[in-house]
């Protein structure tokens, strides 16, 4: 893995035979734009200052690395947290959101355009918008709009546009599609400021760089608090920033196991039950770049269903691709009911309330702190559950 983050992605965008860009040649012509000034502007002293003191004085960060000590007694290993729950806004999204938004300021665009799932990467881009005095127009799918309702008042009081997707199963990949045709009608004064690892060249590359702050710090933090690595780090997976950023930190370490937990949904059994990508996804193309991806017979990205608005996602990062095919890193999956059984169980046991979409790597790292009683664990704990509290309590009721 020798410098591997200047292997990949090549000049073109591909991990390996995954990532690229397939869009129109006149959008094309704007990915060409932004790739060059992130690459001029990135390198800079006063780009890479800025957003320094961003993260310093605005975000809050370093975020802490926290030990849980009633889970660990509980279930055995040596369980640590991440706390990307203590970044400003609730999340990880602000470490890309503000990243993304002060390219656009460089390159002079007016406006910045999304999709949403859970709201967060909606939050973090309308809180971005604020800071920078850009406009900021955010698509969510109308099942989600229900379903995240806190979020989408944050990004309205915030001063966001929301957006409903209103076709097909109304969710992200709904909200995908609607913001890339809004993007299309004047990428001159705006800037698509995707929320994952994931669309054309030169996204998968940009988020991930803006994220490998998670894994850097935590890297750092967790040796001085044990003076070793951890044994295992896991993060969930939807398109996949959160575990992107916290796997970066480890990756040339080859004694320490990497996990992508991606939702098991209802049931494994059956076609849009479930958003489990790398489990039964092959290669295909999705909304501008080659990645594994869940699709039919056809080559149509199939339904997906995950509790966890932010997960629910046919598709997931190039780079998350690639490191399956080399087995640097092993996915799994956690089901909807090991999910919310994990939201609870941090909330009771550690009086810390997480987002559905990181209770699904909760809910792995308990199961394997059981099998694996000596080991260390690393949790990256990307949102607080904030958003979700209505929605649990009103699906699936208090615990006894």
């Amino acid at each position: 893995m020798a410098n591997y983050f200047k292997t990949y992605p090549n000049h073109e965008g591909f991990f390996e035979e995954y990532g690229g860009s397939f869009i129109p040649p006149d959008l094309q012509e704007e990915m060409h734009r932004i790739n060059d000034a992130y690459f001029a502007i990135s390198k800079s002293h006063k780009f890479i200052s800025e957003l320094r003191s961003i993260r310093k004085h605005y975000q809050g960060r370093p975020t802490p690395v926290y030990y849980c000590n009633r889970l660990s007694e509980k279930y055995g290993g040596r369980i640590y947290l991440k706390r990307e729950d203590l970044n400003h806004t609730g999340a990880h999204k602000l470490n890309h959101c503000m990243g993304e938004a002060l390219l656009a300021k460089y390159m002079g665009k007016k406006k910045l355009i999304a999709e949403t799932g859970a709201g967060q990467h909606g939050v973090a881009l309308a809180t971005a918008a604020a800071y920078f005095g850009l406009e900021c127009e955010i698509h969510m799918g109308e099942v989600d709009i229900k379903k995240e309702h806190p979020n989408v008042m944050r990004m309205k009081i915030l001063g966001a546009t929301v957006v409903p997707a209103s076709h097909g199963l109304k969710t992200l990949k709904e909200a995908v599609d609607s913001a890339f045709e809004a993007y299309l009608k004047d990428p001159i004064n705006t800037i698509y400021c995707i929320g994952s690892v994931v669309g054309p060249h030169p996204f998968p590359m940009m988020v991930r760089d803006f994220q490998r702050v998670i894994g850097i710090e935590a890297k750092e933090q967790f040796y001085e608090i044990t003076g070793e690595n951890p044994d295992a780090v896991m993060a969930c997976v939807g398109g996949g920033s959160n575990a992107m950023g916290i796997f970066s930190g480890f990756l040339d370490d080859d004694n320490v196991e990497l996990f992508g937990i991606e939702p098991g949904g209802r049931t494994l059994d059956a076609i849009g039950e479930h958003a489990a990508t790398m489990t039964f996804g092959t290669p295909g193309v999705i909304h501008g770049f080659r990645c594994i991806t869940l699709q039919d017979e056809n080559g149509v990205p199939a339904p997906v269903h995950s509790v966890a608005s932010g997960l629910d996602y046919p598709g997931v990062g190039p780079e998350h691709s690639m490191l399956k095919d080399k087995g640097r890193v092993e996915y799994t999956t956690a089901s909807d009911k090991e999910t919310v059984d994990a939201f609870y169980e941090l909330s009771r046991m550690e009086g810390i309330i997480p987002a559905l979409e990181s209770a699904h790597a909760v809910a792995f790292g308990l199961k394997y702190a059981t099998e694996n009683p000596k080991k260390s664990i690393l949790i990256n704990l990307s949102g607080r559950g904030d958003k979700d509290l209505d929605y649990v309590v009103d699906t699936f009721g208090l615990p006894k």
